[in-house]
């Protein structure tokens, strides 16, 4: 093991394509990295998960790394970067499934004649969201689920769902 004096001359071998120094420097770095990510997140397992992701961006981005800047600050930046974009994605996530229990109970807790109203409405949608909201909305399934039986992307079955959801909404006259 090849023994380095200063942060420099790890940056430099690391820039040069040493996987050894960079492998130092995330020695050097990474409690301060998970440390700070665990105070941003507040879950420790998402936090190790993010700094993981920090270290793996900041391999394939090393070249990046400008002089004057220290390593851990551009590491923490990264990871800040990252933990943003997460919580972002869980607050999107958190709405979604807010807006999801909403639909489900507005459009599949009907009664008799409601019932019947809803499967007309259902039956005007195109076949593809019919059966994305039917498996989602209505079959409690995942989007991830659904996406395997239906045989398209994820996203594909999002979309779906998104858009049957405001058309049923429209045609029942409640609104989005």
């Amino acid at each position: 093991m090849q023994t380095f004096a200063t942060e420099a001359d790890l940056v430099a071998k690391a820039r040069a394509g040493s996987a050894e120094a960079f492998g130092r420097l995330v020695d050097q770095n990474q409690q301060a990295v998970r440390a700070f990510l665990r105070r941003v997140c507040g879950d420790p397992t998402e936090a190790d998960d993010l700094a993981q992701e920090t270290f793996l961006t900041a391999w394939s981005t090393f070249g990046r790394l400008r002089d004057e800047v220290r390593v851990k600050t551009w590491l923490c930046g990264i990871a800040f970067r990252k933990a943003q974009t997460q919580l972002r994605s869980r607050g999107r996530s958190a709405r979604r499934d807010r807006e999801w229990l909403d639909t489900r109970e507005t459009l599949f807790a009907p009664g008799g004649e409601d019932r019947a109203t809803v499967e007309k409405v259902m039956a005007e949608l195109p076949v593809d969201q019919r059966a994305a909201v039917a498996l989602c909305l209505a079959g409690d399934w995942s989007h991830s689920e659904a996406a395997e039986a239906l045989g398209v992307p994820i996203g594909t079955v999002k979309s779906h769902v998104t858009r049957g959801r405001a058309k049923l909404l429209e045609l029942l006259g409640a609104g989005s």
